[in-house]
């Protein structure tokens, strides 16, 4: 666990390679900035608070109580019914608040001011991230009611990318100063940062079986065959459309067959995993030209990636998980009610961490403003922001 903690911290830094190769020279140091500075907020707020909101005693179902502020009585004794140290469990769960509001930073990327971003972070950790934590895993309203989310398909993808809509819709479009549409300015760092993220999944998805047992063994093996099928997914349909497989398209399929699987890890076959990588490439393929239709600037495809691939991935655990594997059935292994608590949770979380965040940014926009003036947006966050060069020509 300590092993699977360290992988998961390493996907923030990772995520940031990831999105850093994807936006423009001038803007690569502020949008890795972004997820490297996250590290650090959010460890220290979930340790002040954001674990005994999220695990601390349930009040009614919808939010933990203050019983661990400052983590007061998380200790190295395990939690009842665990093996591992309380302390293990809270670091543990830690590193993926630290990976969720990063994600959202794909959505707003080259164009929020870094004070509005760090503001924005904070608030949305407490009042989205925390409660959201709380309903699926920390004995909130979705666990008592069956949500079957092994790894974060709600807590950490649907959630980042439901914030990450609201985020693109309230900032609206990046200014581009002429130079036409933004393209990658440097793809072998998001490569990178993709081979590193599919390395760190397997701490994210075995690591939350919470034990060296036959469901971390299970979820490291289907995490893997889920990311391999997305890219062969998200490739079959690049090229069947535009004609040309991209290094781009490999890199994006493999995270999103990591989304897809992501919450079935721990109750899906081998079979399953495959299916769900395959179609989980496929349709978050066809998710990324949902911006061309409702016209939102999700600038690094949060949305189409984080969120249909979060989607089609809890209701595919509705329907292929298999008690052989963890204890539960799907609609597959006639187990129909679970689809459709499946259906709900998806519903319940998008609205929620939706609605929560568009006023969240409205609050931090009448406070500190969103977006830095014009010309420093088209100098480039990494001089407006932060008077640094990622690379001296």
């Amino acid at each position: 666990m300590i092993i699977c903690s360290a992988l998961v911290m390493l996907m923030v830094p990772a995520l940031a390679l990831f999105y850093g190769g994807l936006v423009q020279a001038r803007n690569v140091l502020s949008t890795t900035m972004h997820s490297f500075v996250l590290l650090g907020l959010c460890g220290i707020l979930w340790a002040i608070f954001g674990y005994s909101l999220a695990f601390g005693t349930d009040h009614g179902g919808v939010i933990g109580g203050f019983s661990h502020l400052f983590l007061q009585g998380v200790g190295l004794t395990p939690r009842e019914g665990e093996r591992i140290p309380h302390l293990q469990f809270m670091i543990f769960q830690g590193m993926f608040a630290a990976l969720t509001p990063a994600l959202i930073s794909g959505a707003y990327a080259e164009r929020i001011k870094f004070k509005a971003m760090v503001l924005f972070s904070a608030i949305w950790m407490a009042l989205i991230y925390c409660p959201m934590a709380h309903w699926v895993w920390g004995g909130g309203w979705l666990m008592r009611l069956g949500a079957l989310d092994f790894a974060g398909g709600a807590v950490v993808h649907m959630c980042s990318a439901a914030a990450a809509l609201a985020a693109a819709q309230v900032l609206g479009h990046r200014l581009n100063g002429g130079t036409g549409p933004g393209l990658p300015h440097n793809l072998p760092l998001t490569v990178l940062g993709a081979g590193l993220l599919w390395f760190g999944w397997f701490g994210f998805n075995a690591g939350s079986a919470l034990a060296a047992n036959a469901v971390a063994v299970n979820a490291f093996v289907v995490t893997h065959l889920a990311a391999a099928g997305g890219v062969l997914g998200w490739l079959f349909c690049e090229w069947r459309h535009t004609g040309i497989p991209t290094t781009l398209g490999a890199a994006s399929g493999a995270l999103a067959g990591l989304v897809a699987i992501t919450p079935a890890a721990g109750f899906v076959d081998a079979r399953a995993a495959i299916i769900l990588g395959l179609t989980g490439g496929m349709v978050c393929y066809g998710g990324i030209f949902l911006k061309r239709v409702f016209r939102y600037d999700d600038a690094l495809d949060v949305v189409g990636i984080h969120g249909i691939g979060g989607i089609w991935g809890a209701l595919g655990v509705g329907v292929f998980a298999r008690a052989s594997i963890n204890g539960v059935n799907g609609w597959l292994y006639g187990n129909f009610w679970q689809f459709w608590v499946q259906a709900l949770s998806v519903a319940a979380t998008l609205a929620f961490c939706y609605c929560g965040s568009f006023l969240i940014l409205k609050l931090v926009d009448a406070l500190v403003g969103l977006r830095p003036e014009a010309e420093n947006e088209i100098i480039g966050l990494d001089q407006s922001q932060h008077r640094e060069r990622a690379y001296q020509w």
